[in-house]
């Protein structure tokens, strides 16, 4: 049984939001390409004046600046982080997220309304101070087992705690960690110019081919067998024998991160693959969960 870290080694909330770090922006770069959908930004923050120390699949919280409509400071809002424990320069100065920009229509008046704070963030300028808390969370972190299986769902934004765990298991070098496992990305994105990371995931792609599948679900231009729009359900659905064996074995993982709305689809063909062993999904998913094999993030 792969064992997951002891839950003391886990750092949470070093900072809490009435004494937040105020780190600096570095850098805000655009990850969405020409004719793409909307705006998703990719930001490294300078963390190296503090005590923060994160491990992949937690996140921190970020507090804008101002008030909200009955004039009290914004509350914070938690983002996965998107850099592996060293940070994109693997020199443990920074951390990075990825934000995509929260745009709606107003329910009532019709109006678009833009979120707050990923507005801000979105928005923010290079040397901009940032208030950060946390890290928090322990549902997705990665096992320590180097022979690992390690299957990934992703939406959009989903992809950040996933781009965390790729670069530990094959950009960076590490004495106690050599990842020898197999990784599979399944990401759901809505045009090519949306798939978020798109150069480094299929560089790591074509060097790692022996350890890291990617498959992606790209629902604007992709079409599922019955004709509709590929979603990430359908793809699931297409590999669900495969996945399914992959599964049952006891050192695999399963990391879901993004919409909610993909959790049904899901499980819809994964039942069928288990079915057909006579396997009733939902009970085999609890023990799944139980074994801290199935680590879901989504919202």
């Amino acid at each position: 049984m792969t064992q997951a870290k002891p839950k003391s080694d886990i750092p949470v909330n070093i900072y809490r939001p009435k004494n937040p770090y105020v780190g600096k922006c570095l850098s805000n770069t655009e990850l969405v390409g020409e004719g793409g959908i909307g705006t998703v930004r990719h930001l490294k923050f300078d963390i190296s004046a503090g005590d923060l120390r994160y491990l992949e699949g937690q996140s921190i919280g970020i507090i804008p600046p101002g008030e909200d409509a009955q004039g009290k400071p914004h509350k914070l809002r938690l983002y996965s982080i998107a850099s592996t424990r060293h940070g994109d320069d693997i020199d443990d100065k920074t951390v990075s997220l990825c934000v995509r920009q929260l745009e709606y229509k107003h329910p009532e008046s019709g109006e678009t309304v833009y979120g707050v704070c990923s507005t801000y963030l979105c928005n923010l300028e290079q040397g901009a101070d940032v208030k950060i808390t946390g890290p928090v969370g322990k549902e997705m972190l990665l096992p320590e087992d180097e022979n690992a299986t390690i299957i990934m769902m992703a939406t959009g934004t989903g992809i950040a705690p996933f781009r965390a765990y790729l670069w530990r298991m094959f950009k960076e070098k590490h004495e106690n960690y050599n990842f020898k496992g197999l990784a599979w990305l399944i990401f759901g994105i809505p045009k090519t110019a949306n798939i978020l990371y798109k150069e480094e995931l299929e560089k790591l792609q074509e060097e790692f081919s022996d350890h890291f599948r990617l498959t992606y679900a790209i629902s604007r231009e992709q079409k599922n067998k019955d004709g509709g729009k590929m979603y990430i359900q359908h793809r699931v659905a297409e590999h669900a024998d495969e996945l399914w064996q992959l599964m049952q074995k006891e050192s695999t993982h399963t990391y879901i991160c993004g919409l909610k709305g993909m959790e049904g689809g899901i499980d819809e063909a994964l039942s069928a693959s288990a079915a057909k062993e006579g396997v009733e999904w939902s009970g085999y998913q609890k023990q799944m969960k139980k074994a801290h094999r199935w680590h879901v993030e989504t919202y």
